[in-house]
């Protein structure tokens, strides 16, 4: 009885393999390309709490961002792709916080890049702005990129690294099924605007009245302006370099300039003061009725 059942569940498993030997001779089966973008987040040391803010909001939009702990050098940033790939990511968003005021982001693609140095200005979190937009912890976002991304060779590049970043596979571990919210990018005076909008399908006046679409605004919002593109992951040849760029601390050094001129100019006027008074003195010493009369 026993042979018997094997010899059935050996000729049942022969007929399933053939059907399967018949079935892809006939409809070959086509794998489709799997979008398997992961991302690595990760800040050096120095950051302050708004920075901090900044990148819990970007986790909670991007599900599929792996955090990483702080980097102890800013010097050696290529060790960067090698977390990265102890991490299985293929993507890095390095913060760099510089003289506790001034923030950088790295997006780059690892191991072989390339990476984009960027200024981040202008920072709103979503606990500072309180918008009434909305969305879903772990939803897939639209991307939105501004026309004037295809008119500059650094644009396209841009916008397909990040594509590679902000975009959210299907297949994420953290993702949810819902598209409700939308990423902008938008150029204007060379710099690169961040919104994020909830798309909203009913009009909250009228909930029962016909479908209509809406964007609000959610957060955080921020500011981008780029510096630097290099050739490989955190180093290599410049491929573009911004000449409009100027430094922060630059900034700063001309305006406490300005304010050492404007004291340096006030001394001076007040030198010029006391000369005058001086000689009105000594003329008034001259004329004096004691001299005159004498």
């Amino acid at each position: 009885m026993a042979s018997l059942l094997k010899e059935q569940k050996k000729a049942k498993g022969k007929r399933k393999a053939d059907a399967m030997d018949v079935d892809q001779g006939d409809a070959p089966v086509t794998k489709k390309p799997r979008n398997k973008q992961r991302v690595l987040m990760l800040s050096s040391r120095g950051i302050t709490h708004r920075m901090r803010h900044l990148m819990n909001d970007l986790e909670v939009l991007l599900p599929h961002v792996k955090k990483d702990s702080k980097l102890d050098s800013k010097n050696q940033l290529n060790l960067l792709p090698e977390l990265a790939d102890l991490h299985n990511c293929n993507n890095t968003l390095y913060f760099e916080a510089r003289r506790h005021e001034d923030l950088y982001m790295w997006a780059a693609k690892t191991p072989n890049g390339p990476s984009i140095k960027l200024h981040v200005q202008n920072v709103h979190t979503m606990d500072e702005l309180k918008m009434t937009g909305n969305c879903l912890k772990g939803s897939r976002g639209v991307l939105s990129f501004d026309k004037a991304f295809d008119e500059s060779e650094w644009g396209k590049l841009t916008k397909e690294v990040f594509t590679h970043i902000f975009g959210v596979p299907p297949q994420a571990r953290k993702a949810k099924p819902f598209v409700d919210h939308i990423l902008t990018f938008s150029i204007l005076d060379n710099k690169i605007w961040f919104r994020n909008f909830q798309i909203v399908e009913k009009d909250p006046l009228q909930p029962n009245g016909p479908p209509q679409t809406s964007l609000v605004e959610i957060g955080p919002r921020f500011v981008l302006t780029p510096i630097r593109i290099f050739e490989g992951a955190f180093n290599g040849a410049t491929v573009y370099s911004n000449p409009e760029f100027v430094t922060p601390a630059a900034v700063r050094a001309a305006m406490k300039r300005e304010k050492g001129d404007k004291y340096g100019s006030r001394k001076d006027a007040q030198a010029e003061r006391g000369v005058r008074k001086e000689l009105r003195r000594r003329e008034e010493d001259e004329l004096a009725v004691s001299k005159v009369f004498a």
